[in-house]
């Protein structure tokens, strides 16, 4: 039945369902005037007063004829101002699971987190709530009680109002951010490039490649050699010391953009500034901790701290409800609504890098004191192992293209590591493996209950109604569009492998590649980097994220190869250069004559 007011329904406990129409906010915001663009402009303070009056004694009325015991929902699902925002979701009376809604928070399992619900859930809980089973073709989850709210009214509304001024600048500084932050990473591998290629302004000097027992040539002795033996000593250079500095901090900005959670920077009055005072103070911390103990002193010391608490910190979101990720410049932003918890693409490139990185480095700290070589290789695929179940585990990161992606990179890691070679067999069961891996996790996640499934096991149930190639078609498109139509991050992944096999890997000017350097007094860096490389290339074309996947990886992984390197010139054991060969004489056939 229809009528324009709750009176005209008759009886209201004869309805199953009833849904009721409050058009007065929005029919006050489209009744003003039309910007350039057609989209009307925003209302003036007393208007939309006036209008949310009028919602509210509609919405009374409607209340006072309900009979006792009913459940409400009222939700706001339309945008009445030019910029979308959050909107407001409440609920009383009994909930899909019988007992009441209590005082608190909502949630779903679309989004598990508290306060938050996407607007499919509205659905999904009036169709719990009259007794029947969603059909799979509803994607939402029924609204449940969430964690408790604040003491009083004002302060939950203004938590609430916090949350949804997190998402509108979070949009407003994530374009200008990324950009500011390619340009910046551009600038510094081409000032990296140059500290290290640029030609010698002292006599020539060439350095052997350094053996584990050599030692650093450094300080004031270093200084003296370079002066009196004419040589251009790594240890000498206060340059290398601030390329080896601002790639520490560079490396760690990525788990940064996270940790910057912590703070509410977006509450601000400059939230552009301090979004990035916020996340180089964040990033700071961490190069602190990077060289304020005895590591500092070793090739892998900084690339390890750094990467291990990209990969906890990391680890510890997702298992804890990925928080940090939620309004985060490089995770989930609510209004639109794309996902809200587990690993982003973005993240697992953080997190899957950092982990394979950190692994090296504990792997060289443990060979160095005389770990068997089972004991590391056991050690790596213990965290290794619960690195990727939490990847994919649907209760923390349900990742579902992380997953053969983190697998095939870490396999490389363990191959090279253990002294084997990498051959298209091994990749190939290794391909195998992760498939089977995620194939697994997905079924077991299918077997639950439809409405508690995570998008993995949602894939199993299209793979079973055909739909399978439309998702993946779609996921490929996306893959395709994003890596074409983001230049800057596709321009930012080729110049930072150029920078890592075209730079890092060729003389410097110290003699010897610096990247030759780092893996003779580290081996265990040419494992990790290649595993991770392996990890973010797999991971580039099994997820929509395209190239943002190689991107994010790259900015951890060769700005922390770069320290080691560095630290790799300063521990060379120099030697004067081999004296210049002469020029060649010109040389020609006896019996050639002279071509006009």
């Amino acid at each position: 039945a229809y009528a324009d007011t709750p009176a005209g329904l008759g009886d209201l406990s004869s309805y199953a369902l009833i849904v009721m129409d409050v058009p007065d906010l929005a029919a006050a915001w489209a009744a003003q005037p039309p910007d350039a663009y057609g989209v009307p402009a925003a209302m003036p303070p007393d208007v939309r007063q006036a209008a949310a009056a009028r919602a509210d004694r509609r919405v009374g009325t409607f209340l006072a004829a309900l009979p006792p015991g009913v459940s409400v929902l009222l939700a706001g699902i339309s945008d009445v101002s030019p910029g979308a925002h959050l909107h407001v979701a409440i609920a009383t009376g009994p909930s899909p699971a019988g007992a009441p809604y209590p005082p608190g928070h909502l949630t779903a399992g679309s989004t598990r987190q508290d306060a938050l619900v996407a607007i499919q859930d509205l659905t999904a809980t009036a169709i719990r709530l009259t007794g029947l089973e969603p059909p799979r073709q509803v994607v939402g989850r029924p609204w449940q009680p969430g964690g408790p709210a604040a003491a009083t009214v004002g302060e939950t509304v203004a938590g609430l109002a916090d949350a949804d001024l997190a998402s509108q600048v979070l949009r407003e500084v994530r374009g200008p951010f990324f950009a500011v932050f390619v340009t910046v990473q551009l600038l510094f591998y081409a000032f990296a490039a140059l500290a290290l290629r640029r030609r010698r302004t002292t006599a020539p000097a060439g350095a052997r490649p350094p053996e584990a027992g050599d030692a650093p040539a450094q300080g004031e002795h270093a200084a003296e050699r370079a002066a009196g033996g004419g040589l251009d000593l790594a240890a000498a250079s206060r340059l290398l010391v601030a390329v080896q500095v601002v790639s520490v901090l560079s490396g760690s900005i990525a788990v940064a953009t996270f940790l910057a959670q912590l703070v509410p920077w977006w509450s601000l009055p400059a939230p552009m500034a301090a979004l990035i005072v916020t996340i180089l103070a964040m990033a700071g911390l961490i190069t602190g901790l990077a060289f304020a103990g005895p590591w500092r002193s070793h090739v892998l010391g900084p690339l390890t701290v750094v990467a291990l608490v990209t990969s906890v910190a990391m680890l510890t979101d997702v298992m804890t409800g990925s928080s940090l990720q939620v309004n985060a410049v490089s995770g989930y932003e609510p209004v639109t609504g794309g996902r809200f918890y587990g690993f982003s693409n973005i993240a697992f490139a953080i997190y899957a890098t950092g982990t394979v990185l950190g692994l090296a480095g504990v792997a060289q700290w443990l060979r160095g004191r005389g770990a068997p070589r089972a004991a590391v290789l056991t050690v790596c695929v213990l965290y290794g192992g619960l690195a990727v179940f939490a990847d994919g585990s649907p209760a923390w990161g349900a990742d579902f293209g992380g997953v053969p992606a983190f697998v095939a990179g870490l396999a490389v890691f363990l191959i090279l590591l253990s002294g084997g070679r990498v051959s298209i067999a091994k990749l190939a069961v290794v391909g195998v493996a992760g498939a089977a891996i995620i194939g697994g996790i997905s079924l077991a996640d299918w077997l639950r209950p439809a409405g508690e499934r995570t998008h993995l096991g949602t894939f199993v149930q299209q793979v079973i109604d055909g739909q399978a190639w439309t998702v993946v078609g779609r996921k490929f498109g996306a893959m395709v569009g994003v890596t074409v139509g983001n230049w800057s991050l596709t321009l930012l992944s080729l110049v930072a492998l150029a920078f890592l096999f075209r730079v890092l890997a060729r003389p410097s000017r110290w003699g010897a590649p610096a990247l030759g350097q780092a893996y003779a007094l580290a081996p265990t860096l040419r494992a990790g980097l290649f595993g991770a490389l392996t990890c973010a290339f797999v991971g580039f074309l099994m997820n929509d994220s395209g190239i943002a996947i190689p991107a994010m990886a790259l900015t951890v992984a060769v700005p922390l190869t770069l320290a080691s390197c560095v630290r790799a010139l300063q521990l060379a054991t120099p030697s004067p250069a081999d004296p210049r060969s002469a020029p060649a004489a010109a040389t020609g056939r006896p019996d050639s004559a002279p071509r006009s």
